[in-house]
């Protein structure tokens, strides 16, 4: 008899494809796409992908580390006067940085329960949509702002509670929706173009 295999949760997370977007001499800036992969009863999604910048990371940091002061956090890469976009390896160092980050927060339990990273990883919401959404003050749950992302950014397979053919599932783009949870101004769909930018990378 073959032993059985009590199914192991994992959680993979890629930092990847990074994209300059100007928009004018003084306001460029990277983003990132975070893939996730996993079988994590603690996502709402098993496969998701988004784009965020590093100004978005320093925000989770800072949002996480409030909410779990016992814990301590890893660093994020250093922020640097002498980073230059231009530059592919100070890009790529930045990049690794951010992925090691990632990679350490999602093996913490409690850092798990957070909806913020949740948020972070599964929607395309701006810091302040992503802080009303945790606060009560918005019409959608957290598990809605996932779901509506989604439903949005049809990249990968529909999963299983979506598996009937959707009456909304069009692959609209658009930038609004009936549960008032249209993309932010940092809202981008995976694969994806990017807002004009504002400031620094």
């Amino acid at each position: 008899m073959t032993p059985t295999h009590e199914k192991q949760e994992f959680v993979t997370v890629l930092v990847r494809d990074p994209r300059t977007h100007k928009g004018d001499s003084w306001h460029s800036y990277i983003d990132y796409e975070i893939f996730i992969h996993t079988n994590s009863m603690c996502f709402t999604r098993k496969t998701s992908c988004v784009r965020r910048r590093f100004r978005e990371f320093v925000w989770l940091r800072q949002r996480l580390q409030s909410n779990a002061v016992l814990i301590q956090l890893p660093d994020l890469p250093s922020k640097t006067p002498f980073f230059n976009m231009n530059n592919p390896h100070h890009v790529d160092h930045r990049r690794q940085g951010l992925q090691e980050f990632l990679e350490k927060i999602l093996q913490d339990a409690l850092l798990l329960s957070d909806s913020r990273l949740h948020l972070f990883l599964q929607t395309q919401l701006s810091p302040e949509d992503m802080e009303a959404c945790v606060s009560g003050q918005t019409k959608y749950t957290v598990a809605d702002a996932i779901h509506k992302f989604a439903s949005l950014n049809r990249r990968f397979p529909i999963e299983d509670e979506e598996g009937k053919k959707g009456k909304n599932d069009t692959d609209s783009d658009s930038e609004s929706s009936s549960s008032g949870l249209g993309p932010s101004d940092d809202s981008i769909s995976c694969g994806c173009k990017a807002s004009p930018a504002s400031e620094e990378s």
